[in-house]
């Protein structure tokens, strides 16, 4: 357990001190979002003596921007990151953990669905000694059938091909303590899965479960495609299952492609089944191809 002062301060609310709490919010145009995240963030962090609150602008296009330099202007604790260009969500989420000071880290998205209200929830855990508070979705209101299709079979592929204990329904809502982020910043992953990168990390680790709220306002920019890569970077990223499949794949088909050369070559040289011009067309290798010319001209066999 950790040793950190927590006094009492306007029963039931407790006064976290002794530590500092860094939490990350990736953000990529989210500007309807921003002022409602904050205001709900703001009494759930108020009990806390020392934190930050950094936003990271993944190379938002609209004035995501501008409204945190609002927020950050009118409040210390408030600290804008911003990248030059889109990197992406995750890559988004290892830059901010790479600039936070805090003794632990907690990562949220801005758009709402993720509750700040568990935010005390996962420190009180924290306290008590677990270096990772993950949480699981139990269900997202508003959700469509096919995005619950689709997180369905790319948990039950990540469970059947990778080597990490990924529980369906995780998400980038955590908090990580200091230690891990240092391990975390140390990994220099080009396709970053930090829900598999923190798995695999080991630590002591707790879940806490929620319910997704829909989102806020805008549009979520995390479409097919983006969701395809992070599936293919958790698959990729942490098994050799994907690669032993392609070798034994490979091997199966050249086994094939290898009989049915063999094949070609007893009809072509021990029958009189063979079409003119069969034999060109089957597909065989250029060096099966030239043995069978040589066989033909010394044995006089006719096609």
């Amino acid at each position: 357990m950790r040793n950190f002062d927590l006094t009492l301060c306007n029963p039931p609310m407790k006064r976290y001190t002794g530590f500092r709490l860094s939490i990350i919010v990736p953000c990529h145009n989210e500007a309807g979002n921003i002022d409602a995240l904050y205001a709900r963030l703001s009494p759930q962090i108020a009990s806390f003596e020392d934190y930050e609150l950094i936003f990271v602008d993944d190379g938002s296009t609209d004035s995501t921007a501008e409204c945190i330099k609002k927020l950050s202007a009118n409040d210390a604790h408030v600290r804008l990151l911003q990248l030059s260009r889109n990197f992406g969500h995750q890559h988004a989420l290892k830059a901010g953990i790479d600039h936070a000071f805090g003794d632990c880290i907690v990562s949220l998205d801005a758009d709402l669905q993720h509750p700040p209200e568990l935010i005390p929830e996962m420190v009180d855990h924290w306290l008590k000694g677990y270096d990772v508070v993950t949480t699981l979705r139990k269900q997202t209101k508003g959700e469509n059938f096919y995005k619950r299709l689709f997180s369905k079979l790319f948990y039950r592929l990540i469970h059947f091909l990778s080597d990490i204990d990924l529980p369906p329904g995780s998400a980038d809502f955590r908090l990580i303590d200091r230690a891990v982020a240092d391990e975390i910043r140390n990994m220099q992953e080009s396709d970053i899965f930090l829900r598999g990168l923190v798995s695999w990390a080991g630590f002591k680790q707790v879940s806490i479960s929620y319910e997704a709220a829909e989102r806020y306002a805008g549009k979520s920019s995390y479409n097919f495609k983006k969701m395809m890569k992070l599936a293919l970077a958790g698959i990729t990223s942490f098994s050799i299952k994907p690669l032993r499949i392609s070798v034994i794949l490979g091997l199966v088909i050249a086994g094939l492609a290898f009989l049915y050369g063999i094949y070609i070559l007893y009809i072509f040289l021990f029958t009189d089944k063979a079409i003119p011009g069969w034999a060109s067309t089957t597909g065989c290798s250029s060096p099966l191809k030239d043995w069978t010319r040589l066989v033909k001209k010394n044995t006089n066999f006719e096609l």
